[in-house]
């Protein structure tokens, strides 16, 4: 009968605890509905305290716990520039740092200073109209590890779907909410100078493995087309990229791709622009051709009257034209007599 009375015990033991853990994970958002949509950011422009890191994704609670530690009450930001399927976990860049301020506010100087001291770097990101958005409850420390599990395969199927051009993945989390927004506009403007400098980087070494094969092939490497390659300047890939509409989901695709997407569309401007002059040129051509056939038409015309006239003048007409042409018939016979005797 104790022991009965044990097992009964342990039962209820463990299913009080399964009941615990599954009131716990559903208060962390485990079963919250994950609505995303495409409209204005959580955030307007702000001011943000942050450092660059380089490394798995998953390391980044660190950082969250650093940049908490300085300012409690601040909202934490994370900008992930990187696709983990698309570049080694290791080599992902992302930066951490809390918000000093949004809108036209002011960051305080003091706190500001105070970030700085540890190594912060300050930075203003833009303001943008639209963005993909979604939200999680922020209720447990467990909610930073569902959220992640729950949002981003519903947010990389919603852009692919959608064939948007959307990244960064910036996360800003609040005291009761996590909010996910990937920016439609002003991507590169997200970037923070040592992500730039690693995009120039890449972007040289990529430069360099091309003028390589070339050489492989028996190109000259020092020729033009091999050193103009590797110059292309950051401000112009990056205008050519805010004008690109024709990626599907930038977090997926090289940063490469995405700003060469312009270069693509203004060749194709100037072959249009090409194409319409030959058709220009070739219409003139006929048109020329044209004129020569009908100067042809005008010039044989003339000829043919002027043989006419020539015909008729030689071909006399009535009794005169008879009388004239028996005096030159025996003009023509008196030297044959004369020969003959």
């Amino acid at each position: 009968m104790s022991d009965l009375i044990l097992v009964l015990l342990i039962v209820v033991l463990l299913v009080c605890l399964l009941a615990t853990v599954g009131g716990f994970l559903l208060y962390s958002g485990l079963l919250s509905d994950v609505v995303i949509k495409t409209g204005p950011p959580p955030i307007k422009n702000v001011t943000i305290a942050y450092k660059f890191k380089e490394g798995s994704y998953k390391d980044c609670g660190a950082a969250y716990t650093e940049t908490c530690s300085i300012g409690p009450k601040l909202s934490s930001i994370g900008v992930f520039y990187d696709d983990p399927k698309q570049r080694p976990s290791e080599k992902c860049r992302y930066i951490v740092g809390s918000v000093l301020c949004e809108g036209e506010e002011k960051p305080d100087e003091e706190l500001q200073k105070m970030y700085e001291k540890f190594g912060f770097k300050v930075f203003s990101l833009p303001e943008v109209s639209h963005a993909v958005t979604t939200s999680f409850p922020c209720t447990t420390p467990l909610s930073h590890i569902l959220g992640p599990y729950r949002i981003y395969p519903r947010l990389t199927s919603y852009i692919e779907e959608r064939k948007l051009c959307a990244f960064p993945t910036i996360e800003i989390c609040s005291s009761d909410v996590i909010n996910y927004m990937v920016p439609l506009s002003r991507q590169t403007d997200f970037f923070v100078p040592e992500m730039k400098d690693e995009v120039k980087t890449d972007m040289k070494e990529e430069d360099s493995d091309e003028d390589r094969g070339t050489d492989i092939t028996g190109a000259d490497s020092h020729s033009d087309v091999s050193s103009v390659s590797g110059g292309v300047p950051w401000d112009s890939r990056e205008t050519s990229l805010a004008a690109s509409t024709a990626a599907s989901l930038a977090s997926s695709l090289p940063l490469r791709d995405i700003m060469d997407a312009n270069e693509d569309i203004k060749h194709r401007d100037h072959s249009d622009r090409g194409s319409n002059e030959s058709m220009g040129s070739g219409s003139s051509f006929e048109e020329l051709d044209m004129d020569q056939d009908e100067q042809e038409q005008v010039d044989g015309e003339e000829r043919g009257e002027k043989e006419d006239g020539e015909e008729e003048e030689e071909v006399p007409e009535g009794e005169d034209g008879a009388k004239e042409a028996v005096e030159l018939a025996a003009e023509k016979k008196e030297p044959l007599g004369e020969e003959e005797e």
